[in-house]
């Protein structure tokens, strides 16, 4: 069983675009997760902040059984225009579930909360679009792109995990307010406190006094084992395993912490659900330290790279 947290072994999984817009004065952005052919996706969501678009559709009892997109925003409730954009541009391209009158793509999305970061701005129809436009199968970047890179302590994160020919990996938007640790329990990146990082029981005890709405992990577990709705969710649901091994306090009144879990449709394999669920929550903790790993400082928010160095 091996790991590895490049951008190359999440598009390794097949039919995955990836691209992103980035407003750096701002300091916010989107990130576009394209599948094709569409994938079988579920959803699970455990902060009591969130915002989301489309995940009630995703539950196994709805009658829609694809997805076309997974858009991981920045830009709070505003931010979700940015899903707009993207639905536009692939209805454009004739992608979507088929109706007599025209397509309709399935563009779940989710946001973080990264206003007045940088500027004023957010992530609209137009950056939707864009990031659509601009994605790719053969590479994208981490750390500082795409969904709130400069609201977060962290930027984006991804790492992959393998099991033979079964691959699960994630991609993940990490800004929460509790502290995000080390395999060994080090405070890698959170809430600052005379410019060093706080330890989850200091979160815990000063939660109140923190900037406590402008918090979330969103992310997107992807996998070549074949799985229906019920399967999906059931990943996404163990995927916030991996959430919790990463970051102390998780899940709090304060977070609006959603998962997806998409099964790709081109080369998919049979696998045990128990070891998907495994891989997944592995990934998820991979990907929330790698982001943490990546980032740069931006905006007078020093990244866990700063840190170290003073």
């Amino acid at each position: 069983m091996t790991g590895d947290n490049q951008a190359a072994g999440f598009l390794a999984i097949g039919g995955i675009k990836v691209g992103y817009w980035t407003d750096e004065d701002a300091g916010t952005g989107c990130t576009v997760i394209l599948f094709d052919p569409p994938a079988c996706c579920g959803v699970d969501i455990r902060g009591s902040a969130p915002g989301t678009r489309e995940t009630a559709l995703l539950a196994p009892t709805a009658s829609i059984n694809r997805i076309d997109s997974i858009v991981l925003t920045g830009g709070s409730a505003l931010g979700l225009a940015a899903a707009s954009g993207v639905a536009a541009a692939l209805r454009e391209a004739g992608t979507g579930y088929e109706i007599y009158f025209a397509p309709i793509p399935i563009v779940p999305a989710a946001v973080i909360y990264d206003l007045g970061v940088g500027g004023t701005g957010w992530p609209d129809e137009s950056a939707g679009r864009a990031a659509c436009l601009a994605a790719s199968h053969l590479d994208f970047a981490v750390g500082n792109v795409g969904a709130g890179p400069f609201g977060t302590k962290t930027g984006i994160g991804v790492s992959t995990l393998t099991d033979g020919d079964l691959r699960v990996s994630a991609l993940i938007v990490p800004n929460p307010i509790g502290s995000i640790l080390g395999e060994d329990g080090t405070v890698l990146a959170g809430q600052l406190h005379h410019g060093r990082p706080v330890s989850p029981e200091e979160v815990l005890e000063n939660i109140g006094a923190l900037r406590s709405v402008e918090n979330t992990v969103i992310g997107c577990v992807v996998t070549n084992a074949r799985l229906d709705k019920s399967g999906a969710t059931r990943v996404a649901q163990m995927s916030h395993d991996g959430l919790d091994r990463a970051v102390r306090p998780s899940h709090t009144a304060r977070d609006g912490d959603t998962l997806f879990c998409a099964s790709v449709a081109n080369v998919t394999i049979d696998a045990d659900l128990s070891l998907v669920d495994d891989l997944a929550a592995r990934a998820v903790t991979g990907a929330i330290r790698n982001g943490a790993l990546a980032a740069t400082s931006a905006h007078g928010i020093p990244s866990a790279f700063t840190l170290a160095e003073s």
